[in-house]
């Protein structure tokens, strides 16, 4: 194969961006040919402003069988990501799903089953992963300069979303249209970075998860985790959609020195000697390690949505190694489903979770949404559309 024709599941916000690169030709070796979509409305727009080599897809058996691609971007609502998934890997096509990569892991486990006894390639929309500040703390861990990670706590209020925002759709906030509030909605990239870079997935998280808090929902608006790691390490999540101004904190400290990560700004405080070894030696009663403020270079910009999708491309083309392999999406989501349960349970919840626990759980949240599920769990939403 040389080139790799790209069919659009789902042409709403995310899935009209993606479009729009790949009509720019930004992505070198692909090339867009199909969409599937089933509003009404939007089905016409896309007629209307897709270039006229694009084939605009209202009937999901046609679009999989049609020919007319080898790869899908799958950006649909989040129920549907796993079913999807494993529907274009059954039909021979290469995946690229939006996050989350679903609801809840049990189906997600199933999705990526089936991208391994496919063989396709199979990659997440992790946008975040190309953005150079966080592939240098990532490296700063995995190479040791920060020593063993002891702590690691993330305040991530920057989601701001008004009442209007939530009643602009009857699924919006609820546990049948979206599965969660602010942790699977906005936070999916913030859970994904927190292992990827320190390449650590806690044991355990208790979690306080306060629903419809601040805005008539039925879904998280406001959390607050604690995590425990098996090297002793521990870690604090916070969260909410309702603060103004909101902050976005990240501080990782571990036995070598310490890094804060804020308003795009890497800052990074490195021990002369490791914490462990200034303790056995030291004798002067009062006193702290030395430390030195080091400056890191930060090379290169972050592509983003066209970086991940041409990495994708790349690795179906040429073998190169993907920057967000699909599997990893259940890591992120783990953590998320861990906090909700742990809140449900009012206790620790142990990684990994109890996944027909959740299930179950989730099915009774659904059982008694503002919108109500189809017999197959495929969420309805008041758009009738992906």
């Amino acid at each position: 194969m040389q080139h790799v024709r790209i069919g659009i599941i789902g042409v709403g916000t995310m899935g009209k961006r993606h479009a729009t690169y790949l009509q720019d030709q930004l992505i070198t070796g692909a090339s867009l040919t199909a969409v599937l979509e089933t509003d009404a409305e939007r089905v016409g727009f896309l007629r209307d402003h897709l270039n006229k080599s694009v084939r605009v897809f209202t009937d999901e058996e046609t679009f999989f069988t049609s020919g007319l691609i080898d790869a899908v971007i799958i950006a649909t609502p989040h129920y549907d990501h796993s079913r999807l998934a494993i529907k274009a890997f059954e039909h021979g096509l290469h995946v690229l799903c939006e996050k989350p990569a679903g609801v809840y892991t049990k189906q997600v486990r199933e999705m990526n089953e089936a991208a391994q006894q496919s063989g396709k390639i199979f990659s997440m929309m992790y946008n975040q992963r190309t953005n150079p500040l966080y592939q240098k703390l990532r490296d700063l861990i995995q190479t040791g300069e920060l020593g063993n990670i002891r702590r690691i706590n993330w305040i991530i209020t920057t989601w701001y979303r008004s009442q209007s925002y939530y009643d602009s759709g009857g699924w919006r906030a609820t546990w049948a249209g979206e599965g969660g509030g602010v942790l699977i909605n906005q936070c999916p990239h913030q859970l994904d970075l927190w292992q990827w870079m320190t390449g650590m997935m806690p044991k355990r998280i208790r979690a306080f998860c306060y629903f419809g808090k601040h805005r008539d929902i039925e879904v998280e608006d406001e959390v607050t985790a604690f995590a425990e790691y098996e090297n002793g390490a521990t870690g604090v999540f916070i969260t909410t959609t309702s603060e103004a101004p909101g902050t976005n904190r990240l501080e990782i400290t571990g036995d070598r020195g310490k890094v804060v990560v804020e308003n795009g700004k890497l800052d990074f405080w490195r021990l002369r000697v490791s914490e462990p070894e200034f303790n056995q030696t030291y004798q002067g009663g009062f006193g702290t390690p030395e430390s030195w403020r080091v400056d890191i270079p930060i090379k290169g910009k972050e592509t983003a949505h066209p970086g991940i999708t041409q990495n994708f491309i790349d690795a179906i083309l040429k073998g190169t190694e993907l920057l967000a392999p699909g599997e990893e999406g259940i890591k992120g989501l783990s953590l998320s489903n861990a906090m909700q349960l742990s809140a449900w349970l009012d206790d620790w919840v142990n990684l990994p979770i109890d996944e027909e626990l959740y299930y179950q759980y989730l099915q009774d949240k659904i059982k008694n949404s503002k919108v109500k599920k189809t017999d197959n769990n495929i969420a309805l939403h008041v758009e009738g559309s992906y």
